[in-house]
């Protein structure tokens, strides 16, 4: 709240005092008002933090639109600003465990599809990578759908042998 977004009387080639006069107003759609206009000195600033991925999903690029209306005369000026995504969400597991039971008649190099990690973040700050910790079985391998999302197979890297050790435990994180 209160951080500066533009000067709008300078984008307008008007002075603050113009603005004033002329009792200049934002108008949006939005039910929240996002957006203030400072009529003494034509700075927008932001009234109500955005999130956004609240407001727009996974659609590039995000855009709050409003109009600035004057009066005497009425003018009207249709403005966008665009919100950048910033790393605000952890990826999250939906099952904070799982079980896989697999056979021990399974070959090395058998992947295993595992669970994807929620990120609401887009672009460069959405879910990158998974890692693995440390283990003699197994490996993760990140792959990338057409669509850009990512997700991980678990590679078995050497035989399984129940008598010898009947449960792997390991932990999967996925990195933004």
């Amino acid at each position: 709240r209160g951080s500066f977004v533009a000067n709008i009387a300078k984008d307008l080639g008007l002075t603050g005092e113009e603005l004033s006069a002329r009792q200049a107003r934002l108008v949006s759609d939005a039910e929240k008002q996002y957006l203030q206009l400072s009529q003494h000195t034509g700075d927008l600033v932001v009234r109500e933090q955005m999130d956004r991925e609240e407001l727009c999903g996974q659609s590039e690029p995000c855009l709050v639109r409003f109009e600035v209306l004057l009066e005497d005369p009425l003018q009207s000026f249709r403005a966008e600003v665009r919100l950048i995504d910033i790393n605000d969400h952890a990826p999250v597991f939906l099952n904070k465990e799982i079980v896989l039971k697999i056979p021990e008649s399974a070959m090395p190099e058998t992947r295993f599809l595992l669970e994807s990690a929620q990120d609401p973040d887009v672009g460069n700050n959405s879910l990158q990578h998974y890692s693995i910790s440390s283990n003699e079985y197994f490996h993760v391998y990140t792959r990338q759908r057409n669509d850009g999302r990512r997700y991980a197979e678990l590679v078995l890297d050497r035989a399984l042998d129940r008598e010898q050790q009947a449960e792997v435990a390991f932990s999967i994180t996925a990195v933004d």
